[in-house]
């Protein structure tokens, strides 16, 4: 089955890449650690070519279920901005990349903590055990930095950066992205998501609607493995160019938990669920002598689209990553199947 062949979600239509950079200025990096029993990495997501910590980005999170070991978070709910990249990693590099993030600020505000304030890095994790020996520790600071100065608007998507060592559904997860266009009175505007996706029983996956789960059960010799209890996480961004404030943010972040849903995802009590929502529309200066913008925000009745399209674009977003991913086999000789080698049309029927 072709890429081209895949359901697409929703009646909106996509960007031109269908992925998180088709809103202007977003750019996506990866570090790719695959050797023997270390399958993992980092990931980088740029919201604009800037530097963060100087022109701050408005942004929301929602945790829909808390089961997780994130940096940044706290002071993110109280401002309601993004002062670093967003970093995507395993759960055991979490402080490794965070200090990355640290230096990099230093690098570029060289008075950080002194006559500046400190920075809040944001770091996001998944645990992906099973495929990778975490224990090692193998992300390094510099793996962050190549993933930093590898952001760019075409990026892969499946067992690349973070998600290597991710798994889905006892398949093989990993990152996908999508977009979609949403017309809000005269204006276009564009929501972007991408996800790390590391959760799900098999039995409960549905592709666009479609029941597949038992049936790819039977495909791969994994039935035990597959009545396991829910024991993954889930990372969703979503980017849009629509003038939001945080507080529009966090409603929209929230509408990624529809199109999680409609995969089978219940949010286990082992998941770890959470959504950032950002808007590349306008930044937050550092210092109060720098003008703070003026935007009109939109109106709370022309919102729906855009949550229409964070619903459809993250469930969109599940499936790329689990159709883009490529077999994996890692730590002790365990091994994820891909979507890819077993899905055929007739799973849709």
């Amino acid at each position: 089955m072709s890429a081209s062949a895949l359901p697409r979600i929703g009646d909106l239509r996509p960007g031109p890449r269908d992925a998180i950079s088709d809103v202007a200025g977003v750019t996506v990096g990866h570090r790719t650690l695959a050797e023997g029993p270390v399958q993992t990495g980092v990931t980088v997501i740029r919201p604009h070519a800037g530097d963060p910590f100087r022109d701050k980005v408005p942004a929301a999170a929602v945790v829909l279920n808390g089961f997780g070991k994130s940096i940044g978070l706290v002071q993110l709910e109280e401002l309601g901005v993004l002062e670093t990249p967003i970093a995507l990693t395993n759960t055991f590099s979490v402080g490794t990349v965070a200090g990355a993030q640290i230096r990099d600020c230093i690098a570029h505000n060289p008075e950080t903590g002194r006559s500046l304030p400190t920075v809040n890095p944001l770091v996001f994790e998944c645990n992906d055990g099973f495929l990778n020996d975490i224990q090692r520790l193998a992300v390094g600071e510099a793996d962050y930095q190549h993933a930093l100065a590898d952001a760019g608007a075409d990026f892969a998507q499946g067992s690349v950066g973070a998600g290597r060592g991710m798994s889905s559904f006892q398949l093989k997860g990993g990152i996908g992205s999508a977009s979609r266009l949403v017309p809000v009175g005269a204006a276009m505007h564009t929501v972007g998501t991408l996800v790390l996706a590391n959760y799900g029983r098999q039995p409960e996956l549905r592709l666009a609607g479609h029941a597949v789960g038992e049936r790819l059960a039977a495909l791969v010799a994994e039935r035990a493995v597959a009545q396991e209890p829910e024991k993954g996480s889930i990372i969703v961004v979503v980017a849009t160019d629509a003038p939001l404030d945080a507080r529009q943010l966090r409603r929209l972040a929230l509408r990624a938990g529809a199109g999680l849903a409609r995969t089978g995802s219940v949010f286990g009590h082992g998941s770890g669920d959470i959504v950032l929502a950002l808007s590349t529309a306008y930044t937050v200066p550092d210092r109060a002598e720098r003008a703070m913008p003026a935007v009109a925000m939109l109106h709370e009745t022309q919102l729906d689209g855009l949550f229409q399209a964070a619903a459809d674009g993250t469930e969109q977003a599940i499936l790329h990553a689990l159709w883009r991913a490529e077999p994996v086999t890692g730590r002790d000789g365990n091994h994820r199947a891909a979507l890819g080698e077993l899905l055929s049309p007739s799973l849709f029927s």
